[in-house]
């Protein structure tokens, strides 16, 4: 009979945060060899979720993760990518300052996060959260996209030439 893995029985090998800062990544060692990982991560205070229903309960972001894994996992290259999208949504939630949320909300911050990360993704969350019915939902959100990437684009490239004009001004100075 295999024995059950305990925190406490076993010694940290090696401990290293994460990209973004938000959790511990902990490799352990029992005394009989056997490794295993954990993570810890700050406990946020407790959010509540206003459901369309009426009812409430509390923000469960393991609920999330697994909603997000569900529907745009696929789309993704790694379990850290999509914890990513969860770590992002969730500090849009705990951003706002208080201490209950709505359904909606939670949807939005995804797509905000998945706007960002992964354009199909993107599409294929808001086709379940928003309810698609028509191809016409389909198109009206990929041109929702389109434009937005344009915008950024457009600002970007701005950006660029904003800063190759200062450059060239400051290594060029008029004399007078």
């Amino acid at each position: 009979m295999e024995r059950q893995l305990r925190i406490g029985d076993s010694k940290v090998l090696e401990s290293r945060e994460t990209v973004d800062g938000t959790m511990i990544r902990r490799r352990r060692e029992t005394s009989d060899g056997r490794r295993f990982t954990t993570y810890e991560r700050i406990e946020m205070p407790p959010l509540t979720v206003l459901k369309r229903s009426g009812n409430k309960e509390n923000f469960d972001r393991d609920k999330l993760l697994l909603a997000v894994r569900r529907s745009v996992g696929k789309f993704f290259n790694s379990e850290l990518e999509v914890e990513e999208v969860v770590n992002r949504a969730s500090d849009i939630l705990y951003g706002y300052g208080i201490d209950q949320v709505t359904s909606r909300q939670i949807g939005e911050a995804v797509l905000d996060v998945l706007a960002e990360a992964n354009e199909v993704a993107y599409v294929r969350f808001a086709s379940v959260f928003r309810e698609f019915k028509t191809l016409e939902d389909f198109e009206n959100i990929l041109k929702e996209q389109r434009d937005a990437h344009r915008r950024i684009t457009t600002l970007e490239k701005n950006s660029c030439e904003n800063l190759e004009q200062g450059r060239k001004s400051r290594q060029d100075p008029v004399r007078s």
